[in-house]
């Protein structure tokens, strides 16, 4: 059977799945890490409150937000906001967290690290154990992510991560690419105006892809997804009103601007140990001086 028929058929077969779920309220966790460095924590920090602008979009009445960012980004905010939703999910609701950051491995333990004392996964999967939602996404986009898979794993959980294993340790790309499937009509394949997990997940794949070989480097992340055809009847994002950011001209030229800009900065990174640290200082501010400012035009 042809590759084309293949992906028709399955295709179909989501469609098909989704169709067949009716869900009660979505409970949203997103949570920007402890950056380390000033400009990982203006990206993490702009990542985050990119998906919580886009998660409030138009009507949110089946949707539960929550976004821990900056100082609101410790250990014990974080529990407190999985208590709190295991305290009022129900089994007819769905769960999503979603992390952006940094994640460590030790060969054993992967950790998301947080300002403060770090979560482990164990810690993690404990938590999310407890919240009775029948269905589940985690979507870690750390790096050594892929460490976590074996904790965060069950049966009605749905988890992607942007590293394969716990040693793929480099700062990931993945995790920018996720917020614009969330914004982009391109992701909507089937173009039912909602954004499966798959969807969302096979857009920012193919984008992270598409960096390291642009950049001509080799890639030191593989996004991982556990259950493409749970991931395919998972309605991510509902998408109509969210689209409207990048099918506007001139907001697309900025995110355009904004994605090179991130890449600019990404390749400045690798460059640091062949350049004075004054100028790679100079570079770097400028750079981060122009995505701020390139924020503020989107936002507005």
């Amino acid at each position: 059977m042809g590759g084309r028929v293949r992906r028709s058929l399955l295709l179909s077969v989501l469609a098909t799945v989704a169709g067949c779920h009716a869900f009660g309220a979505t409970y949203v966790l997103t949570v920007a890490g402890l950056g380390g460095e000033p400009d990982y924590e203006q990206r993490f920090t702009m990542l985050a409150t990119d998906v919580d602008k886009i998660l409030h979009t138009g009507p949110q009445t089946d949707r539960v937000v929550e976004t821990l960012k900056g100082a609101d980004a410790t250990k014990p905010k974080m529990e407190a906001a999985l208590a709190k939703i295991a305290g009022e999910a129900k089994p007819a609701d769905a769960f999503v967290l979603m992390m952006i950051g940094h994640g460590t491995f030790d060969g054993t333990e992967y950790k998301f690290n947080l300002r403060g004392p770090d979560i482990s996964g164990t810690e993690l999967a404990g938590l999310l154990n407890k919240i009775p939602a029948g269905r589940q996404l985690v979507v870690d986009m750390t790096s050594s992510s892929g460490g976590a898979i074996a904790a965060f794993k069950k049966d009605n959980r749905t988890v992607i991560t942007a590293t394969k294993n716990g040693m793929e340790k480099n700062a990931t790309v993945f995790a920018r690419y996720w917020v614009e499937a969330m914004r982009d009509a391109a992701a909507d394949v089937d173009k039912n105006e909602t954004v499966s997990a798959l969807e969302a997940f096979q857009y920012a794949e193919k984008k992270t892809s598409d960096f390291y070989k642009e950049q001509k480097r080799l890639a030191t992340e593989h996004p991982q997804l556990d259950d493409p055809l749970r991931a395919g009847s998972f309605p991510f994002l509902k998408y109509g009103s969210a689209a409207v950011v990048v099918t506007d001209p001139a907001k697309r030229a900025l995110i355009t601007r904004k994605d090179e800009v991130e890449n600019k900065i990404d390749a400045l990174k690798y460059q640091k140990s062949l350049m004075a640290p004054e100028e790679y200082r100079k570079q770097l501010t400028a750079l981060l001086l122009e995505l701020s400012r390139l924020q503020e035009s989107i936002d507005k």
